[in-house]
């Protein structure tokens, strides 16, 4: 009966052993295979977390995205010239300021804006436009550039300061996908 008590005793320690191989055995792999699962889980979130790619901005969202540009925006916007300055260009903006709106004479910018104004409103605004990219570094002292309104505008420089028609530019090369926009603290007239 000893020796059965004792071969009983080697199975069950041979048993316990193979159960406790098992587990050990088991718990490993699962902990390798939940590697992987939770790396995946962590890369899908990840990937669910990164941000759209932004699309690149057009002059016209470039001067939306200025609180100092909102007069500009609605005059754009009434004279029906969003979609022609959204298109493929290149283009450069002198972009007059809301300070620069406000100083023209009382009720100005109130009459441009109105529907009976959008034959002169778009003279002004496209005499503020030119054909093609021109950087700050490309403009020279007393050249002249051809607005997309038929006019020419006339470039000083001075101590390093630019001005277009005596208007001070006051911020350069703020770049869009279709052009580029230069900030001026005045409002540029054509002369028709």
């Amino acid at each position: 009966m000893k020796k059965n008590y004792t071969i009983m005793q080697k199975n069950i320690f041979s048993m316990l052993a193979a159960v406790s191989f098992s587990a050990i055995s088991l718990v490993a792999c699962n902990n390798e295979s939940s590697k992987p699962t939770s790396e995946a889980a962590s890369m899908d979130t990840v990937k669910t977390e990164a941000p759209a790619p932004v699309a690149p901005k057009d002059i016209v969202d470039v001067a939306i995205g200025s609180p100092d540009h909102t007069t500009l925006v609605a005059a754009v916007t009434a004279a029906g010239l969003v979609e022609t300055l959204k298109g493929t260009g290149p283009f450069t903006v002198f972009a007059p300021t809301n300070a620069a709106f406000s100083t023209l004479p009382a009720g100005t910018v109130d009459g441009l804006l109105k529907p009976e104004s959008k034959e002169k409103l778009t003279s002004i605004l496209t005499y503020h436009v030119v054909a093609g990219a021109v950087k700050a570094a490309d403009l020279k002292d007393g050249q002249k550039v051809k607005t997309l309104q038929g006019e020419e505008l006339t470039v000083s420089i001075k101590d390093g300061k630019v001005m277009i028609n005596g208007a001070n530019v006051t911020a350069a090369d703020l770049e869009g996908s279709n052009g580029v926009v230069h900030v001026i603290d005045a409002v540029l007239m054509p002369k028709k």
